[in-house]
């Protein structure tokens, strides 16, 4: 059954495919090429989308306007399929580790600047990117076959700092060729050298 309140229904409607497809609003905003804070009140059923809008969403979640209008009460929750695991939507090209919303948010608009359309997944810590890489925890369901193109890389991460990731990357034979560029405002020189000679 539709909702009454069309602007709380086509935000529950728009969150249900966003947390299907397993990625955050950064991202479907950065797809769409609107504000997160424009597709946070979306979501919230707080602000009218224009058609133009709606039709941009629907692009950027790969589903037709008639789909995304669909009650979408029996999807499984956030990421997961009916198994309880991790469900990619897609190939990803880059993996971006970052846990700075500052950074994470001028990256996402240096890519809409530089009109970059490449499929992106965000990982926010060190132990989730190795997660994401290797196959494990909740992304024990992603194929190992389907490895990002490049993993763009912050070294100062919770958890797993992104030396350890490099160096865990750089170890496996199933992962070591794929590109690491390492991003970074520390001034140490040597955690850039230490990235450099572990295959950044």
């Amino acid at each position: 059954m539709w909702h009454k309140d069309v602007k709380k229904g086509f935000g529950f409607a728009l969150k249900q495919w966003r947390s299907r497809s397993g990625i955050s609003q950064e991202e479907l905003a950065w797809r769409a090429g609107l504000h997160r804070s424009y597709v946070a009140d979306i979501e919230r059923g707080a602000r009218n989308a224009s058609l133009q809008t709606i039709e941009k969403l629907a692009r950027a979640l790969k589903v037709s306007l008639a789909k995304l209008f669909e009650p979408l009460g029996e999807f499984p929750q956030k990421g997961q399929g009916p198994n309880g695991h991790f469900q990619p939507p897609e190939i990803i090209d880059i993996l971006l580790v970052e846990d700075d919303p500052a950074d994470l948010a001028l990256t996402l608009e240096a890519f809409t600047t530089s009109r970059l359309t490449n499929r992106l997944h965000v990982a926010r810590d060190g132990a989730e990117a190795l997660d994401f890489l290797f196959c494990k925890g909740s992304y024990s369901a992603r194929k190992p076959v389907t490895q990002p193109q490049v993993v763009l890389l912050d070294l100062m991460l919770p958890k797993v700092s992104g030396l350890e990731v490099l160096r865990s990357v750089k170890g496996e034979e199933a992962t070591r060729d794929i590109p690491v560029v390492v991003l970074t405002a520390s001034r140490n020189d040597e955690h850039v050298r230490a990235a450099l000679s572990l295959g950044a």
